[in-house]
Parts: C-alpha cells; structure tokens; sequence
C-alpha cells in the first residue's frame, strides 16, 4: 500500500529497540527521514536516512534537544512518534511505592511525551503534521503491580484527546497507539517484567510467557512490527479522518 510518506521527517523516542525501532524500520521502508532519539543509540549508527541522536528524553531539556537536532537536520517536521516509555514492578502493594517511583514514572512515560509535543508544535502546524502517542493497555486495564505506569498511561491517552481538540482545528492530528503485550526486551529480556515476576512467584520464563499467551484471545504476543504498521498508517494520509483517537492493538484483551 502507497501511503505517501516519502520525503517527510519524523521524530521517534525511544527508538533505539523493540516497539520504536520497528516504527524506524517501518518508516524507512516507506521512505521518511526518521530522527532517532534514545539514551543508547549503537544500534541506529550509521542506517541510511537515521539521524541517531543520543539523549536522555526523560530530562526537562533533552526533547528540546532532540527536536532541535531535527530542525536542524531537515529543516522541519512532519511527524512524532513519543514511544518511550518504561516501569518498575512492585509486589510490596501500593504502600510500598515511593515518591521517586512515581517522579520517575511521571518524567519517564508522561513528561517526555508533553514536552517532545510542547517542542514539536510550532513545527507541525507548519507543516501539518501528525502525532502518534504509543500508550498501553494499562491505561485502561491498570496493573496492580505498577500503578503509577498505568495511571501515566492513562493521562497519556486523555492527554491525546485534549491536544486533539486544540490542535486539529490547526491541521494537526493527534492519537494513540494502545498495545496489549509485545514481544520485546520489556517483556522478556534480562531482569525485565518476565524474570521480574518468576522471580517473585515462581515458575520459569517460559510457563510466564506461556501464561501470557493464554490470555490473550489471538493466543500469542503482538510482534513491535505489528504496533509499527498501526503507528505508520496513523501517521498517513489513508487514516486522515481519524483524530483524538486510541487505536488498541491488544488482541482483544481490552474487550473481554
């Protein structure tokens, strides 16, 4: 499928693995410049049309920085794509959570998506652009084993409906991308969410993974490339209609 994204600019957090890589990768292939943000970008050094831009999004200058970076590259933007994102589980109960889990939750998850957007806007007005917030099941399905993820989930997607509503009047279009569980480093890799709660409960990654396929109506996890193509094809033109919306890619999870 043609979407016509050839040429434009996009700027993507958390972009160096999983889910905001294979946004990279998609946009690529469909032909856009892509800006990278990431604390760690190894991995996008030297990929043709990446500028790899090493920054840490979850401080109060680095989306500046890297917005910055993408002006100064290209001349504009055309699209952004806030995918960074990450928890801590606790099994302690709520008492048990700090006022630094929740800052760091709170500058992490929602804070570099309200000021990575707060930087972007003068430019995608200019040119009018597209943003797509990567969100989570967890704002509406909360995980009791990380409250203060869910509940900046949740303020991301209401975020999204707001910025909407004031934007789109200016030719930008604002939504979200809500996945269910993806096969990434988050879930599976070392010391991540798997091991994490094998740990706490016992069992093996595998029987988690099993668990988690259980639940899930389709049976399995999402791959990064599936929530990629829901994230590009909000960003095109064939879904131009669509505004202030929450796309889930859960698998059903959030209709049982």
């Amino acid at each position: 499928m043609e979407l016509g994204l050839a040429g434009k600019v996009a700027v993507v957090t958390g972009a160096s693995r999983g889910i905001g890589r294979a946004v990279v990768d998609e946009l690529l292939a469909e032909g856009v410049l892509v800006v990278a943000g990431a604390r760690d970008v190894t991995s996008l050094l030297g990929v043709t049309d990446v500028s790899a831009v090493s920054v840490d999004l979850a401080t109060p200058e680095g989306p500046g920085l890297l917005l910055d970076a993408a002006v100064s590259a290209h001349g504009g933007v055309d699209f952004v794509v806030n995918n960074l994102g990450d928890l801590r589980l606790h099994f302690g109960g709520f008492t048990s959570i700090t006022d630094e889990d929740w800052l760091w939750s709170f500058e992490v998850n929602f804070m570099s998506t309200v000021r990575t957007i707060r930087a972007a806007i003068p430019h995608l007005i200019e040119r009018h652009g597209v943003i797509v917030n990567i969100a989570s099941l967890n704002g509406r399905i909360p995980a009791p084993e990380a409250p203060e993820y869910s509940a900046m989930k949740a303020a991301q997607l209401n975020l999204t409906r707001s910025l909407a509503l004031e934007l789109t009047p200016l030719g930008v279009r604002v939504n979200a991308v809500s996945p269910g569980p993806v096969l990434t480093d988050m879930q599976v890799g070392p010391g991540r969410i798997a091991e994490q709660v094998v740990a706490e409960t016992g069992g093996s990654v595998d029987q988690y993974v099993t668990g988690v396929k259980q639940v899930s109506p389709l049976g399995r996890f999402a791959s990064p490339e599936e929530i990629a193509s829901a994230v590009v094809l909000l960003l095109s033109e064939r879904l131009g209609y669509v505004t202030g919306a929450e796309i889930a890619v859960d698998g059903a999870l959030q209709s049982g």
